[in-house]
């Protein structure tokens, strides 16, 4: 019996986790309840990995780009798109979240929930200083995003310049995240459980309001990543590499099948190497530094998503937010994401990090754990297709393309 239940494609269980969930909540009613614990074992199990994770990921991530003066027009052009394009993917999701308010007109007052803390009062000066931890192991313990992401990356980036005497602790690195990918993973097997007592009470306690909230959350998530696919790769391919978008699109059409289906980018990592190179004439070098990288920082819906799921939560529990607390969100998605592990799942564990900076209760994420599944599949291939589309365009920008080996569409 527990063969055949592993034999079963995750996302397959957690799809039908979440419809038998519904159907139980609407059946059993307010009672319903009595299951969340399982629910909320869930979810503190995916708030543990928080720390070690995003730390040993965001460090291997820096240490893995080699020596600094090495990286050339390549690396500093390929980092460039990689941040501007996850400020903007993150700023749309902002966008979706304020126009269509999904987290508007959900009752929650039938329900006992964690007090709300208080919006933050953050100022541009107080957010500067917040970024350089007193103590790196309390900004640790007390989950502070922004200090915790600067100390990783100022580790990585001390690990560079450090050169030969720095590699023994890369490698450290890169195995601590390789082994909090893999404890994830096992996390990750509680998805059904989880997401059956979650969908559970949402729906027997909150009823249909509720799950139309999450029906407009799953579709904005849609929305924002066919927008970043259909809009900003597509211009990036066009005006800044100069090359056929169809043709472009084509090329990765074996990429995105798989990245959809596995919903992770680390997976779908060997297609998207074979799409870049042979279908889009990308150099070896190029194509290997650029899409790997971008597997590990290179996260444009995660950014999307996290910024949408926030206001999305902001929404359901009446927190107020500034346009300060918008910049912050933009900021903590984008580098959120950056430090979000390439394999399923990773977005939800990144919730906890922006949430927390601005004051929007942790609850939320017991609202999306139940539908996450499904947004994560079409995060992961704006992911995929994005990290195509940087590698594309940083080899057209370098003359590392073979532009005669762009694929035609007698070619697929």
């Amino acid at each position: 019996m527990l063969a055949f239940w592993f034999k079963i494609p995750l996302w397959q269980r957690v799809v039908a986790a979440l419809i038998l969930g519904v159907i139980t909540g609407l059946i059993w009613g307010p009672e319903s309840e009595t299951i969340k614990w399982i629910g909320d074992f869930f979810i503190k199990s995916i708030k543990m990995l928080v720390v070690p994770l995003i730390f040993f990921s965001l460090v291997a991530g820096v240490a893995a780009l080699g020596d600094l003066k090495k990286l050339g027009s390549v690396g500093g052009r390929a980092m460039v798109l990689f941040v501007i394009t996850g400020q903007i993917a993150a700023w749309l999701g902002l966008a979706l979240g304020t126009f269509f308010q999904p987290g508007s007109g959900v009752d929650t007052g039938s329900i006992e929930m964690g007090a709300t803390p208080e919006p933050s009062q953050t100022t541009a000066v107080d957010m500067i200083l917040s970024i350089v931890p007193d103590s790196p192991v309390q900004v640790m313990a007390d989950v502070r995003v922004l200090p915790l992401i600067v100390f990783a990356l100022l580790i990585g980036i001390g690990i560079l310049m450090a050169k030969e005497d720095g590699k023994p602790l890369a490698k450290i690195f890169d195995s601590g995240a390789v082994v909090m990918q893999k404890v994830t993973m096992i996390v990750m097997e509680l998805t059904p459980f989880g997401v059956f007592a979650l969908m559970a009470w949402v729906a027997g306690t909150l009823g249909t309001d509720a799950l139309i909230s999450l029906a407009q959350l799953v579709g904005l998530n849609y929305l924002g990543c066919l927008l970043i696919i259909g809009l900003m790769y597509s211009a990036m391919i066009k005006f800044i590499a100069k090359l056929p978008v169809i043709d472009f699109f084509r090329g990765i059409i074996d990429a995105i099948a798989v990245s959809y289906s596995t919903a992770s980018s680390n997976a779908t990592l060997p297609v998207t190497l074979r799409c870049v190179e042979r279908n889009l004439g990308v150099s070896n070098s190029v194509a290997s530094f650029v899409v790997s990288l971008g597997a590990t920082i290179n996260m444009n819906g995660t950014a999307m998503y996290l910024g949408l799921a926030t206001l999305f939560g902001a929404q359901i529990f009446g927190v107020d937010l500034s346009w300060g607390d918008y910049l912050l969100i933009s900021i903590t998605s984008t580098l959120g994401a950056i430090g979000a592990a390439g394999i399923p799942g990773a977005g939800l564990i990144m919730m906890a990090l922006v949430f927390g900076s601005v004051g929007v209760p942790l609850e939320t994420i017991a609202f999306v754990a139940g539908v996450d599944r499904i947004m994560d599949m079409m995060r992961t291939t704006t992911n995929v297709s994005g990290d195509a589309a940087v590698a594309v365009t940083v080899a057209s920008m370098t003359g590392e393309i073979d532009r005669a080996e762009m694929i035609s569409a007698d070619d697929v």
